[in-house]
């Protein structure tokens, strides 16, 4: 089995529980830190914003309220098991469309974009995709438009720390852990500003990396 499929089916079974990971992990049950990236994602009335490797599609409803019925919200990832669970949340929200798709091969046209975000799935990546990722986004967003980008803090507690070492080890995206020491240096070399901010639990981080005008 290539490790793309493997990847696929890993994900379309991890969908069953996605939800409850992350809360657990993030203590937040109410999905206040998702909400929490919305808001602070640029944008508003009428504008088009992308959700890469969306997974259960949590954060699309948020999204979608700011760029309202004049706007436009996709859900991009590569799980069908993911975007299943999606389908049924935003299922009454007429201005978010989900596109099944590999991220490292977004179809897309350049500069058509006013945001991308992306939430606790970037360092899941390999290291030569996250590469590709990071040179697609900055292609698909217009000029001076952001990418926000959250993701676990390390935790402090040891144990709970060397349990996220083997997710990513078992994943293939050993290189994630380097990036986790260096973020804003790599992020700096694919963007023109890079500033981070935290999350109100605590426990993740968000990476507002701005293209270029």
């Amino acid at each position: 089995m290539s490790g793309k499929i493997y990847r696929r089916k890993y994900y379309d079974v991890f969908s069953k529980i996605y939800d409850r990971f992350v809360a657990l992990h993030s203590k937040d049950t109410q999905s206040n830190i998702r909400e929490f990236l919305a808001n602070i994602t640029p944008i508003s009335r009428g504008d088009r914003v992308l959700d890469i490797c969306t997974g259960t599609g949590t954060l699309l409803l948020y999204l979608s309220r700011k760029v309202s019925d004049r706007g436009l919200v996709i859900g991009a990832d590569f799980s069908r098991g993911m975007l299943e669970v999606a389908k049924q949340k935003v299922q009454f929200s007429d201005n978010v469309f989900l596109v099944e798709s590999d991220v490292a091969f977004l179809p897309f046209k350049s500069a058509s974009f006013d945001a991308v975000t992306c939430s606790h799935a970037f360092y899941e990546l390999k290291g030569d995709v996250q590469d590709q990722v990071l040179k697609d986004i900055v292609r698909i967003l217009k000029p001076g438009k952001p990418f926000l980008m959250m993701e676990h803090d390390l935790p402090e507690n040891k144990f709970v720390r060397f349990l996220l070492y083997i997710r990513f080890f078992s994943m293939g995206a050993k290189k994630a852990i380097e990036i986790l020491k260096h973020e804003k240096e790599m992020l700096e070399k694919y963007f023109h500003s890079v500033k981070k901010v935290e999350t109100p639990t605590g426990r993740s981080k968000v990476w507002i990396c701005y293209k270029g005008g």
